[in-house]
Formats: C-alpha cells, sequence, structure tokens
C-alpha cells in the first residue's frame, strides 16, 4: 500500500514539530514525491544527518511505502 502526501507529512510533523513541510507527488501514483523540509533541528547537521533525521520520522516506510522520495532540507535562515 502506498504512502500519502497527509502520511508522509504526519510522520516527519511528529518527530519534527517545528518544521515547515511541502510535499509534492512526483508521479501521481503515491509512490514518488519530493518533500522541502526546514526545520531547527537540522540547525549544524551535515545534510546526511538532516535526511536520516528525516527517514527516521517515516518509521520505516521508506523502500517499503514509499518508493522515492527526492529530499530537500535546510535550517531557517537566522
Amino acid at each position: 500500500m502506498a504512502m500519502t502526501a497527509a502520511e508522509i507529512e504526519r510522520l516527519i510533523r511528529e518527530a519534527l514539530p517545528d518544521a515547515v513541510i511541502d510535499i509534492r507527488d512526483l508521479a501521481g501514483d503515491g509512490d514518488h514525491y519530493a518533500a522541502n523540509v526546514i526545520s531547527a533541528a537540522f540547525k549544524g547537521k551535515t545534510r546526511v544527518q538532516q535526511h536520516q533525521m528525516v527517514y527516521a520520522a517515516l518509521k520505516g516506510g521508506m523502500g517499503n511505502e514509499l518508493h522515492a522520495l527526492a529530499l530537500q532540507t535546510s535550517a531557517p535562515e537566522d
């Protein structure tokens, strides 16, 4: 079963409550998404660490219910 954009956002928001999240369904199939996530929790983290935080928030959904997620992450501008 595919993961909905709302479910992806909910899971990310649970882990990163301050996040500004923009999710787009790239193929219209509920299986290929792009997400832009901005959170203060990313401050001082490498891009890889930021992505790992988002993948951890998805609780194993990446590679299972969610086939592809093009991810952009950043900390908010000061």
